[in-house]
């Protein structure tokens, strides 16, 4: 039996992979809002060190967006908390419980290149003098391209494998973050031409049951990304690693 961590485990992609997985006979550890405040460092990492201590596969799923920005009562802006700041956090908590596993996988819900307008503003990383829902999903999205390149780079002898993995437009409630009018036509717009949340969470299976044997892979609906591409720049990745690394230490 392997044991799975998906964070947004309760709703969307998450949560029907999380369903499909139970059925299959895995033991699920499913993340919901009610679980963890993911937005917050001391309760992320308060959440690493209460999980088992072998994973086999880490989920990476959780989100939260806003037309306005949020900022935690850790001072960080909302979409890069849960996001961002969360994921690294879990990813470098947990890789002593995933290394335990026979076939340890990552896999984050992420960018995975060819958002034009994607940019980590890294000045303003907050998005203090400029926020915008656009601005803070796509920074998440390219920050989370870096994350994967990060991980592999730092750390290459370990067997865990680090996939990034872009549905692309699945109907999976998203929403519901956004005011009317705007609500009614991205679900409309979801209802028509999005892949249901089941069909999603299938094609994530086989990556959990058979991850690839490359330290880091990235995936557009299961079409490949070339990592030469510079949204997985090295001085990029490790540029944002240590950032993190000092957010996290401070308020961990």
């Amino acid at each position: 039996m392997r044991t799975v961590v998906i964070t947004g485990g309760t709703r969307g992609i998450g949560g029907a992979l999380a369903e499909r997985l139970r059925q299959a006979g895995d033991e699920v550890v499913a993340i919901g809002s009610a679980d963890a405040d993911l937005t917050s460092v001391r309760q992320t990492a308060a959440l690493a060190d209460r999980l088992p201590d072998r994973i086999d596969a880490l989920v990476l799923a959780a989100g939260r967006f806003g037309s306005r920005r949020v900022v935690t009562p850790e001072g960080f802006e909302q979409t890069f908390a849960i996001g961002v700041l969360s994921r690294y956090l879990l990813a470098e908590r947990l890789r002593p419980a995933l290394e335990r596993a026979a076939r340890p996988v990552v896999l984050n819900l992420s960018g995975t290149g060819g958002i034009r307008a994607g940019e980590v503003h890294w000045d303003d990383l907050q998005l203090t003098g400029g926020y915008s829902l656009l601005a803070a999903t796509m920074q998440a999205a390219r920050a989370n391209d870096l994350l994967g390149a990060g991980f592999a780079a730092r750390h290459p002898d370990s067997p865990v494998r680090y996939v990034l993995y872009n549905p692309l437009f699945v109907n999976s409630g998203l929403q519901r973050h956004f005011d009317p009018p705007t609500r009614w036509m991205v679900g409309a717009a979801a209802a028509v031409f999005g892949a249901s949340t089941a069909r999603a969470a299938a094609r994530l299976v086989p990556l959990l049951d058979d991850p690839p044997a490359a330290p880091l892979t990235a995936l557009r609906r299961g079409t490949p990304v070339p990592l030469s591409r510079p949204e997985f720049d090295p001085a990029a990745a490790e540029r944002l690693y240590t950032v993190l690394a000092g957010l996290t230490t401070v308020r961990g």
